[in-house]
């Protein structure tokens, strides 16, 4: 059992011929991904890294069967392709693209949530579950196979909290790389749900980031479900001054509880185990797990 994908998930990449597509997509073949084609308006019927070339999603759902698409469309486009791979029928959609209008996703988003589909990012790494899948532009090799779930806002951050939980002798059952944007397709109260439904998942390390309400919803349904595995949270840009982003686009401090200190406070009221730095993490997460054993 994992979460969004693992060895059977059909993956196509949209934007396959272009030189991030290209790049990425063979990162994920040579990872194991099972990756059965790609689309390319006006390049159907060629092939690719040994693979076939689509001018439509539907072309591809149909003749491969995909059920899984990354996405690496130029901004101006990418919505639209988010809404193509909906309508062809794709239930897992990554959208790794950084600065699709505001307005464009405010359309894409109610839209695919009609069409079933569940949409990861966009302005994100990916989702990866070790020794299976790995659709995104993680570095797969930092990413050990085990039972910790990971939630992220930062791809960075994601990569660091990979490799803190193995130097703690831990392993990751799925990281989810939410993204950074202010409009995403999936919360991180969302994502850190589909983990806390996983068997295979122990526990969840949850990275978020100053602005937004994001983590403070997940804490509360954390603490309203009766904290069933724990949770280690880490809120990056502590030092962030007010009203000025950082970084991501969705991060920036419009209210008092959009801090990092506010965060934090929050989480450690709804019983996450909060780590003050990102080195911190795999030890905080140790120390939860054997308070659990105990």
């Amino acid at each position: 059992m994992s979460v969004l994908v693992n060895k059977d998930s059909k993956v196509i990449v949209q934007g396959f011929t272009g030189s991030e597509g290209s790049f990425h997509a063979q990162q994920m073949i040579e990872y194991g991904t099972n990756l059965v084609g790609g689309v390319t308006p006006g390049k159907g019927g060629s092939n690719h890294l040994g693979k076939p070339v689509f001018n439509t999603v539907a072309d591809a759902v149909k003749s491969t069967g995909a059920d899984t698409s990354i996405i690496f469309v130029p901004p101006a486009f990418a919505a639209d392709a988010i809404m193509e791979a909906a309508d062809a029928g794709i239930k897992v959609i990554i959208a790794i693209t950084e600065g699709i209008p505001v307005k464009d996703m405010m359309v894409a988003k109610p839209y695919i949530k009609e069409k079933g589909a569940t949409l990861i990012g966009p302005n994100c790494p990916g989702v990866i579950t070790p020794g299976e899948a790995k659709v995104g532009i993680m570095p797969g090799f930092v990413f050990k196979k085990g039972k910790v779930g990971i939630v992220s806002k930062s791809g960075t951050l994601t990569y660091e909290a990979a490799d803190q939980i193995a130097k703690a002798g831990l392993g990751v059952s799925t990281a989810i790389g939410i993204g950074g944007d202010p409009i995403i397709g999936t919360s991180t109260k969302e994502a850190v749900q589909l983990l806390m439904e996983d068997p295979e998942t122990d526990s969840i390390v949850m990275i978020g980031e100053i602005g937004g309400n994001y983590e403070a919803e997940a804490a509360k349904w954390v603490k309203e479900n009766g904290n069933q595995k724990p949770v280690v949270g880490f809120i990056a840009g502590q030092t962030a001054p007010p009203g000025r982003r950082m970084g991501h686009a969705g991060a920036i401090i419009g209210g008092a509880d959009d801090t990092a200190s506010a965060k934090m406070r929050i989480m450690r009221e709804n019983g996450i185990h909060v780590a003050e730095s990102p080195a911190e993490i795999g030890e905080v997460m140790a120390k939860a797990l054997k308070n659990v054993e105990a």
